[in-house]
């Protein structure tokens, strides 16, 4: 009985599912039948993105491009101009290095053959015609070496390759700013114009001639430091706080005080220094062609047989001597390349004074040179820390009477 309702009951379920069945609406059919709207194709949209964004960056890269590209050509061939500036000087200070060598030995060479044939002649152990043949000797080579000495002594090649190895040093120097100017990106004109002016300046400041106006001049009334930039603009000075730039009060009062200590030691010590290589440099330079003249004329008298052929020979012998000593001592000391070097040291400083007060003396701080980076540029062409360098301004400004610390501010020379 139980066995009879379960299977009824089972049929009748069965029954009720397929008769659902049958009568269910057909979805599978009216889904084939719906038209949907179609939607862009992925690639193609794809595509067109990228050739928008293509286009959007090509039209500003050629923007930019215009823009800067013409700056760093230009760049470039200022620096192309400069580098083969370095070499050139680098050539002809070797060159004129050498000059110095080759003029010393020659004419002390000459000298004391001179010096030695008017001692031979006056001796007396020749015959005749020995006799003037060795004193006319003596006389012409006294008279070239006379006439060699005054021109060496007037272009002081120790001094040209001094001057030479500077401007290779400068011109090297300018060719690693544009260098970093290049490599930090987006230089502009401005860039252009200085270091057009700074490479001006250089070729100014160390000319190639010998002879004329434009050779730098050997024995200048004053000893001046050497200028070999630009002239900067001046500025009034700043008043009251500066907040901008990593510039502040006590920065400003520090980098003054480090002008005052350049201008009191460092710059006026060295200015010193060349004014007392210059006069030495003048007392040898006239000495040593004096010298060589005297003796040509007292050779001229060896042989006489008054008093005047005994002091003849005395002047002959003594003073080719004396000028060979005296010329080994201008030109194989190099005196005029000290000269120079000193002038050269106090342009370093000048310059160094003139860079801080272009800076502190600008209104604007945010058109200054960074802080923090000037403040370290000058500590290490000074040779100092950055603590020492602070400590030498603070030292400075304790003392009100102006008679600060007798440090120098460089430690390097």
């Amino acid at each position: 009985m139980a066995t009879a309702q379960a299977s009824s009951f089972m049929f009748s379920h069965r029954r009720v599912d397929v008769r659902a069945t049958m009568n269910a609406p057909d979805f599978r059919l009216s889904l084939n039948h719906l038209s949907l709207p179609k939607l862009p194709n992925n690639t193609h949209l794809e595509k067109q993105s990228r050739s928008n964004i293509s286009i959007t960056n090509n039209s500003a890269r050629v923007r930019v491009d215009s823009s800067d590209s013409g700056v760093i050509s230009k760049l470039y061939e200022i620096m192309e101009a400069v580098a083969d500036r370095v070499e050139m000087h680098k050539n002809i200070g070797e060159q004129r290095n050498n000059w110095n060598h080759l003029l010393l030995s020659s004419i002390n060479a000459i000298t004391l053959a001179a010096s030695l044939m008017t001692g031979i002649a006056a001796t007396g152990g020749v015959d005749g015609s020995g006799f003037s043949a060795f004193k006319l000797s003596s006389i012409i080579l006294y008279g070239a070496a006379t006439g060699m000495l005054v021109m060496m002594n007037t272009i002081q090649p120790s001094q040209l390759a001094e001057e030479q190895r500077n401007a290779a040093r400068l011109y090297k120097q300018l060719h690693g700013e544009l260098q970093t100017v290049v490599a930090l990106g987006n230089p502009t004109v401005v860039d252009v114009n200085d270091a057009m002016e700074k490479v001006l300046a250089l070729d100014k400041s160390f000319p190639l001639p010998l002879l004329g106006n434009k050779m730098i001049e050997k024995f200048p009334s004053s000893v001046k430091p050497s200028v070999w930039w630009p002239q900067q603009r001046r500025k009034q000075w700043l008043e009251g706080k500066i907040n901008g730039n990593a510039w502040s009060s006590k920065l400003e009062e520090e980098m003054r005080n480090i002008v005052e200590v350049l201008q009191r030691k460092d710059l006026d010590d060295y200015l010193k220094l060349g004014n007392q290589a210059l006069k030495l440099n003048k007392m040898l330079a006239i000495s040593g062609p004096v010298l060589t003249g005297l003796a040509a004329i007292g050779s001229a008298f060896v042989g006489n047989s008054s008093s005047l052929g005994s002091w003849g020979v005395l002047v002959g012998v003594i003073g080719g001597a004396m000028a060979s000593v005296i010329n080994a001592f201008e030109h194989g000391g190099q005196v005029g390349m000290v000269f120079e070097m000193y002038r050269g040291n106090a342009g370093f400083f000048k310059l160094m004074e003139e860079t801080i007060e272009s800076n502190i003396g600008e209104r604007d701080a945010e058109r200054r040179e960074n802080g923090e980076l000037l403040e370290m540029k000058v500590a290490l062409q000074l040779g100092r820390s950055l603590s020492d360098l602070r400590n030498l301004a603070a030292s400075s400004s304790n003392n009100g009477t102006h008679e600060a610390t007798e440090e120098f501010a460089s430690k390097l020379f």
